[in-house]
């Protein structure tokens, strides 16, 4: 993420882990709709006609990029029933997936990143309305913040979430990472990039007082919700033009859906998300490991002159590679590829 007074430097140039986070200095050769707070409620996870149940494996990589500092955390956890090790009834499997991207110093990306999830599964609203358990725990989690004195509240973060229960996957969002579901190669966006010039977001902040300047808000920072950044908030729990409340995106899994991106903006401000989506089906398809695949996405985006911090997850749903798409053959002579022709199919699908 972007603020006016960072500075750019230079130029741009592990897969069934209970629990992986990391962050890296190193630099990569480039060659190398919001529902409401009702629950989705606690109950046995049902497979419906088909049988499909899905099988987490995720693969992460995380760049400094062409930053002086790196101030990215994500989050990987497979099998969220062991590691939370609780008594805790909820649909199985299980998993917890997030992108934290940070500004400011890295201390409120760290700070949500370790204690986000505590939040979640301690909130008295988990794990029989998930959807309220999650918005309060984005919210407490920034007073929680706050109160840390010895880390600097002035830095912040933005926050997206995946929580798996079952078949029931949840997206939670609060800044402008994105989430993409891969869907028989369609990329299917399960989040919306919350920047101060979006319609919807540009009338909140207005409505709450506050301003956009140069498609900054209140001419100092580039989104238009995040954690932290007390420094442009009032009292914890008045209502301010800079939200941490998350938008949430609720999904049914089935057999068509083969994998999640998600992606901090660095990724997105120069990659489409069918884009990346086509990438990871066809790396999937080669080696089937979505670290591979993550790395990949990075590794294009610094070829692609980045501006920023690079992080990426990529969540499988199945232990077996993606099926190759067989489109029927038509009468008519055409001179694209039917990988081409699938490509812009799924373009056009998604601009409905």
């Amino acid at each position: 993420m972007k603020s006016p007074k960072q500075t750019n430097i230079g130029k741009p140039p592990r897969n069934l882990s209970l629990m992986r986070h990391c962050i890296s200095s190193a630099r990569l050769a480039p060659n190398a709709e919001e529902l409401d707070t009702g629950a989705f409620g606690v109950k046995s996870p049902s497979t419906g006609k088909s049988g499909f149940l899905p099988f987490f494996r995720s693969g992460s990589c995380s760049e400094i990029g062409p930053k002086q500092y790196m101030e990215d955390e994500h989050l990987c956890i497979d099998n969220l029933l062991e590691h939370l090790d609780t008594n805790v009834d909820f649909p199985s499997p299980g998993a917890f997936y997030g992108v934290f991207d940070g500004h400011g110093g890295s201390d409120a990306a760290s700070f949500v990143r370790k204690n986000l999830l505590k939040f979640i599964v301690e909130d008295s609203h988990f794990p029989t309305c998930v959807k309220k358990a999650l918005k309060s725990a984005f919210v407490r989690v920034d007073h929680a913040f706050a109160d840390a004195h010895s880390l600097d509240e002035t830095s912040g973060t933005t926050a997206l979430t995946a929580l798996i229960l079952g078949r029931t996957m949840l997206i939670a969002n609060a800044g402008d990472c994105r989430a993409v579901l891969g869907k028989r190669g369609r990329a299917i966006e399960l989040s919306n990039d919350h920047k101060p010039n979006c319609t919807s977001e540009r009338l909140r902040i207005e409505k709450l007082g506050g301003i956009i300047y140069d498609g900054y808000l209140n001419g100092q920072l580039s989104v238009a919700r995040a954690l932290g950044d007390w420094h442009m908030k009032g009292p914890k729990g008045s209502a301010c033009p800079l939200s941490a409340e998350p938008e949430l995106k609720e999904t049914v899994l089935s057999e068509e859906d083969e994998f999640l991106i998600m992606g901090c903006d660095g990724l997105w401000d120069v990659m489409s998300s069918q884009c990346a989506v086509t990438m990871v089906r066809k790396e999937l398809m080669v080696h089937n490991d979505p670290e591979r695949c993550s790395r990949e996405l990075v590794r294009e985006a610094l070829k692609r002159n980045t501006c920023d911090n690079l992080t990426v997850v990529v969540v499988c749903f199945s232990p077996d590679p993606p099926p190759r798409i067989e489109i029927s053959k038509t009468r008519v002579r055409r001179s694209i590829s039917d990988e081409g022709l699938f490509l812009l199919k799924g373009f056009l699908d998604s601009n409905v």
